[in-house]
């Protein structure tokens, strides 16, 4: 079973390196782009693929001098022989492992940059300031990761932090980073208007949806209605005196965004567009896993979002993911973007899915 599926590596790596190099498919865009993709998501493949040859090679070697020695080989040399069979054994059953989980069927978005939205939950003021730290936090962590963070809306609460925050984050592969942070996040705190020190529960949800090009969402003017109107809040004295906020409303869908941070009616539109199409197509995702997914879990999108993913709590400096029974007792390395040890498990959470789901 894994030497006909490190044939197939080789054979479909070999297949694509040729094709990159065919000056017609170099200078047709639409053909290269695609092709380098799938090339860059084999190389880890192929590389485990060349590493299981040169293990098998070797155990070969080794079996056959044990089996054909007739007295050739010494006691000291059958021992050695022997140890470099195993070791090659070992080594053939561990990269079998890792070649399966490569070739594990990979989310078509994990490459992508991602919109994640932040809103405020139950809580009031604290549900405010603790989406005001998530923002923070993630923004911190995408630093950390050497992605680009930029806001893009932000409806700011009168005592601190924010009602709604949506922010881009860039970079290749951003989407198979945050995804995971999708769900209801609950915190555990005393706020700072409560007088007699009593601990209150309040929550913030994030969404993190894969940004959409132009070509995966179709979407007709005609079913646009697209509204200026003057903006509001600080920024200024021209803030009040231009139409330059942008309201676009999907008619079929009722989605509407609202942008209205920049100056310029040009640029709130183009922000408001961008993460339309992206709520679209996570819309689009997820109707069709709907479909063909019997594993809740394996679900895109509003499946996951009711649920309490992870909870911060700050009298005694725990964070727990509910998903994945992980705890840490570093509260505030979290908040300053410490999130990789959460990644980590909830992305080989994710891969054990699979794995059992390529197994059935």
């Amino acid at each position: 079973m894994i030497d006909r599926l490190v044939e197939q590596i080789e054979q479909r790596y070999r297949e694509l390196t040729e094709q990159l190099s065919d000056p017609d498919v170099i200078a047709d865009r639409e053909r290269y782009t695609p092709l380098a993709r799938d090339h860059s998501d084999l190389e880890q493949a192929h590389r485990l693929a060349e590493e299981y040859r040169r293990a098998s090679s070797d155990a070969d070697a080794a079996e056959e001098l044990l089996l054909g020695g007739d007295g050739e080989l010494g006691t000291d040399d059958r021992e050695e022989m022997q140890e470099i069979l195993n070791s090659a054994r070992r080594r053939m059953e561990e990269l079998a492992e890792d070649i399966r989980l490569a070739m594990l069927e990979k989310d078509p978005n994990d490459s992508k940059n991602v919109i994640v939205e932040i809103r405020a939950g139950t809580g009031g003021d604290e549900a405010a300031l603790f989406a005001g730290d998530l923002y923070r936090m993630l923004t911190r962590y995408a630093e950390r990761r050497g992605f680009r963070a930029e806001a893009l809306s932000q409806n700011p609460a009168d005592a601190g932090g924010f009602k709604e925050v949506t922010l881009e984050i860039k970079g290749d592969g951003a989407y198979s980073v945050f995804k995971h942070e999708a769900g209801v996040h609950r915190v555990q705190r005393v706020p700072k208007t409560e007088s007699q020190g009593r601990i209150h529960t309040s929550t913030a949800t994030v969404a993190v949806l894969p940004e959409a090009e132009d070509v995966e969402v179709e979407i007709d003017p005609g079913d646009l209605q697209v509204d200026v109107y003057r903006s509001s809040g600080p920024g200024g004295q021209s803030v009040n005196t231009t139409d330059s906020a942008v309201r676009v409303t999907h008619k079929p869908t009722g989605i509407v965004v609202s942008m209205q941070d920049e100056k310029s009616q040009l640029q709130n539109r183009d922000k408001a567009m961008r993460v339309l199409r992206a709520r679209l197509y996570e819309r689009a995702l997820t109707e069709q896993q709907q479909e063909v997914a019997a594993d809740r879990r394996a679900q895109v999108g509003s499946g996951e979002r009711s649920e309490k993913v992870r909870t911060y709590n700050f009298p005694q400096g725990r964070v727990t993911d509910h998903r994945i029974k992980l705890t840490t007792h570093d509260l505030q390395d979290v908040m300053e973007g410490g999130l990789d040890e959460f990644t980590a498990a909830l992305a080989a959470e994710e891969r054990r899915h699979k794995l059992e789901a390529q197994a059935a």
